[in-house]
């Protein structure tokens, strides 16, 4: 492996009602090719983050990128990808107000580096009602056979995810069963919440279980929001809606819905930066 820099980044970065938000920190590493797959595992494991970043230069502002939990790699990240714009715009590479594309193994993603926030630009994923697995209901304690369920725990499958829609209350006290939930056949499980009030600057909120891909309870998921913008758009009628994701860090992000894609936007936080030795 040669000589490379790294960064780590705090993601989707607020304040909310006197509260900080410290987002979700990611691993960047800068690279001129990239390493063989265990040496970029190896690596993502050193830094035992939800997800590591490595990125490769091709030219211009055309950089590769791929992303690996300290476990597998994975098809998707939003924090991740918004972690390695920041890093490329510190790194000198980026001016404030220049696109970066970046090809993944799904597809080429935009991110535009702003003075305060990144702006990353996804495919939208879509969402079908579907019964809720078994594993599902028995790792969060919820008893399938009572009348109504389906009403009360409304169920859908998105792509990698299955999301499902509870109360706030339900989403802030939720402590999953993770052995269970890890044999569910998915990446992982969003639970999602409205608003409370009118009056609230938050149309929605949620929170991402995936220990199916070794991480227990993620701090903030930019990728689950493909999926949550265009669910709680429909719902809300309207297209531009700012979310929060209620872990213990904390996240706060901004979705807006524009036909076939979501933009989602959220400030950044540097925290560590340095090489990595052979």
């Amino acid at each position: 492996m040669n000589r490379a820099s790294f960064y780590v980044i705090d993601a989707f970065t607020g304040e909310l009602g006197g509260r900080t938000l410290r987002g979700n920190p990611a691993a960047v590493v800068l690279l001129d090719e990239f390493w063989t797959n265990s040496q970029m595992l190896e690596r993502a494991n050193e830094f035992n983050l939800s997800e590591t970043a490595f990125v490769v230069h091709r030219g211009g502002t055309n950089f590769d990128l791929r992303w690996f939990t300290p476990s597998v790699e994975v098809a998707l990240c939003g924090h991740a990808t918004l972690a390695a714009a920041r890093a490329l715009q510190d790194a000198g590479g980026i001016c404030t107000g220049e696109s970066i594309s970046f090809s993944t193994k799904s597809g080429s993603l935009t991110a535009k580096v702003e003075a305060e926030r990144i702006e990353l630009n996804f495919p939208v994923q879509s969402f079908e009602e579907l019964e809720m697995p078994d594993g599902v209901a028995e790792a969060f304690g919820w008893d399938k056979s009572q009348q109504d369920f389906r009403t009360l725990y409304p169920c859908f499958w998105a792509g990698e995810d299955w999301l499902v829609c509870v109360k706030q209350e339900e989403l802030e006290k939720a402590r999953p069963n993770f052995k269970v939930l890890a044999d569910v056949e998915a990446r992982g499980v969003v639970l999602t919440s409205p608003r409370e009030g009118e009056g609230s600057k938050i149309d929605f909120y949620s929170r991402f279980f995936g220990p199916r891909v070794g991480i227990d309870e993620d701090p903030v998921t930019g990728s689950a929001h493909t999926s949550l913008a265009p669910f709680w758009a429909s719902r809300l009628g309207k297209k531009k809606l700012r979310a929060v994701q209620l872990s213990e860090r904390g996240g706060l992000l901004e979705v807006e819905l524009g036909g076939a894609r979501v933009a989602i936007a959220g400030k950044t936080m540097i925290r560590a930066q340095g090489h990595l030795r052979d």
